[in-house]
């Protein structure tokens, strides 16, 4: 499903499900392609836009399928990830990076402090504010951030097909992987294809951590979710697969039951 339209200039950011009653808090920060007319279209040709690079193929799906099954609110940037990537701080280099994986973003190169401000402003931080409204009206809540990543990176095949990632709070992940057979035939690794020390855990970082939630990011293959059918499948194997981790830890979560 194409996201392009998903998004107006002004609008960054939106929040599914505000009422949700689950303590689980969704995060989609690399939800749609979108990229403002302001920004042109940052020297990239239509394949590159549609490409990885700009976004997460299937992650919003599968986000709006568990939204759905937990009643979870679920916070999801409306920007492509080139022009801002909203689980990147200001001063990472690569919050809005001038190269991904093969493609050098010539719209990003020599930006000045003003530009890289006015980025700042209009994306990030409406995104980081209404995620962490989301997070404060949500009795004991727990982030759980929904990626998607590429079979095939810079050559290499990636065997890895559903990764849980975790930074200094390895709680829920580590309850996940436990019981992972339970709820998945997919290879499932921890901290895979990426973790810490890549850079991809800031969301965790600035709303989880800080305050001692359970927090968890999610990353699955794009090729597994491809399809309507596949998200489906996905965000139920995910949302009893949550739910049975988070009972393991005696959080009463006000999820459905599994069994």
């Amino acid at each position: 499903m194409n996201h392009m339209q998903a998004a107006t200039p002004n609008t960054a950011v939106t929040v599914l499900n505000p009422e949700g009653r689950s303590s689980v808090v969704l995060v989609c920060e690399h939800a749609c392609n979108f990229i403002p007319h302001a920004f042109g279209d940052l020297g990239l040709d239509d394949a590159a836009r549609q490409s990885h690079i700009a976004w997460d193929p299937g992650a919003l799906d599968v986000a709006r399928g568990l939204s759905e099954r937990l009643d979870a609110k679920l916070v999801m940037s409306n920007v492509s990830r080139l022009v801002y990537d909203c689980n990147r701080p200001p001063m990472a280099p690569d919050a809005m990076p001038t190269c991904s994986e093969t493609f050098d973003i010539s719209g990003n190169m020599n930006l000045t402090e003003d530009q890289k401000r006015d980025r700042v402003a209009t994306v990030y931080e409406p995104f980081r504010a209404s995620l962490a409204a989301a997070i404060a009206a949500t009795p004991g809540p727990v982030i759980v951030t929904l990626h998607s990543f590429t079979p095939v990176y810079k050559g290499q095949r990636r065997s890895v097909e559903i990764g849980v990632l975790h930074d200094a709070d390895s709680r829920l992940a580590a309850a996940m992987m436990q019981i992972a057979g339970a709820h998945t035939s997919a290879n499932v690794k921890i901290n895979a294809p990426y973790g810490p020390e890549d850079g991809v855990t800031h969301t965790l970082k600035e709303h989880a951590l800080k305050r001692g939630h359970l927090n968890v990011m999610l990353e699955i293959r794009s090729d597994l979710i491809e399809n309507d059918t596949d998200q489906d499948a996905m965000a139920d194997s995910l949302a009893g697969w949550l739910a049975d981790a988070l009972a393991d830890l005696g959080v009463k979560a006000g999820l459905p039951c599994h069994g």
